[in-house]
């Protein structure tokens, strides 16, 4: 069975400008990820669409206002429900001082404000595998 373009969830945290985050997806489109797109901020309900919707991968930016501990929950979830192949990064708004607290939550990556978007789609390339099928036995 052939492979499937890797999947990716791209979510927010926090309010204001998301601009940047629709051009990544735009851009990690062109590079041959699939994207699926949400604004649901509840973490129950991001690690939710990503089972739903048999992602590889999380991509959460963190926008003006937006709170860093929901993270946490979106890995711990992940873990609970035996979902820890599917792996988080997280971008945007965060300060370098918060860098090593993402990584102790278990965040495989972490891309502070001024990261390009070309940085962003190479560490994708690299790292971002497709786990699943491009179509479902039986179907």
């Amino acid at each position: 069975m052939a492979e499937r373009m890797p999947r990716i969830l791209l979510a927010k945290l926090g309010h204001g400008h998301k601009e940047a985050l629709l051009n990544l997806a735009k851009r990690l489109g062109d590079a041959g990820f699939e994207i699926v797109y949400t604004e649901l901020e509840d973490p129950q309900a991001i690690v939710g669409t990503a089972i739903q919707e048999s992602v590889d991968h999380i991509g959460i930016t963190v926008l003006e206002d937006g709170d860093i501990g929901p993270v946490e929950q979106i890995k711990n979830f992940l873990d609970d429900g035996e979902e820890s192949h599917i792996t988080i990064a997280v971008g945007g708004l965060i300060e370098r001082e918060q860098l090593e607290e993402l990584k102790g939550m278990g965040v495989d990556a972490c891309f502070p404000r001024g990261t390009s978007f070309d940085e962003l789609i190479r560490w994708a390339q690299e790292n971002i595998a497709s786990r699943g099928p491009t179509s479902l036995q039986g179907k």
